[in-house]
């Protein structure tokens, strides 16, 4: 199955709706899925939850979204360097959630490895832990945080093959391995197509069978939780096929 889509509208088509849960790769301005964040104000999809360390600059990344007012709630733990950000915060017309960054991480990496919560010393006795259930381990408080299931994952990779393997270079291997993996679809940005077979197996960080599509564009893909979800309800053979052998994933 060829993953590639021509462009970011493309690799989206279909998968974008109101009030829906994304979840995104990058670290400040590093390995943000920029053109894939245009697209999405393209479209003009309202009431978005996302969850990303971060949201951008003013004018850039996940900040142009909070320009044209389509995020509703941003699950962050940096919200510093962007100044509109800040007013619809102090305004009320943005809802924040606060995670610890490590916190945040090891949330979507729960979400995609079907760890539905874990507990943690970070954030007890602060804000962070009110509402959410406190146990004892050895003697020391811990908070349950659960895991980050997303409608929509986008990331932004180095390389990618026609099968949807991707590597994410340097310090953009930072946010964008556990967001690939959390949400039911992820959609790849990528810098360079290669041809199947011909990434060195032990630096692929995001396997294909993660992934629907990509490009300069971009790549689809069916994450660890939708395949878990479809296994659980019979629909798949555990290889990530379905019984008459095909992916289950859109076709590019």
């Amino acid at each position: 199955m060829n993953k590639i889509c021509e462009n970011p509208y493309a690799a989206l088509e279909g998968l974008l709706f109101d009030g829906m849960f994304i979840a995104g790769g990058g670290f400040g301005l590093c390995g943000i899925p920029e053109l894939l964040i245009d697209a999405i104000r393209g479209v003009g999809t309202r009431d978005l939850t996302i969850a990303s360390n971060n949201c951008g600059v003013d004018d850039f990344g996940l900040g142009v979204l909070l320009k044209t007012k389509q995020i509703k709630k941003m699950l962050s733990s940096y919200v510093g360097e962007n100044a509109e950000f800040m007013r619809q915060y102090l305004s009320g017309e943005l809802e924040l959630e606060f995670n610890p960054q490590g916190t945040l991480a090891e949330r979507m990496r729960a979400g995609g490895a079907g760890i539905a919560g874990f507990y943690t010393r970070t954030g007890v006795g602060t804000v962070v832990a009110e509402g959410k259930e406190v146990k004892s381990f050895n003697g020391e408080a811990h908070v349950l945080e659960t895991g980050i299931v997303a409608d929509l994952s986008i990331v932004k990779a180095w390389q990618a093959d026609t099968s949807g393997n991707l590597v994410f270079r340097k310090t953009a291997r930072n946010f964008n391995p556990p967001a690939a993996t959390c949400g039911k679809i992820c959609v790849a940005e990528v810098e360079e197509i290669v041809p199947a077979g011909s990434l060195d197996p032990d630096h692929i960080n995001c396997r294909g069978s993660m992934c629907i599509a990509s490009s300069r564009a971009s790549m689809r893909s069916v994450s660890n939780s939708a395949r878990r979800a479809r296994r659980l309800e019979g629909g798949s053979n555990g290889l990530g096929q379905e019984p008459d052998g095909s992916t289950g994933c859109p076709r590019a």
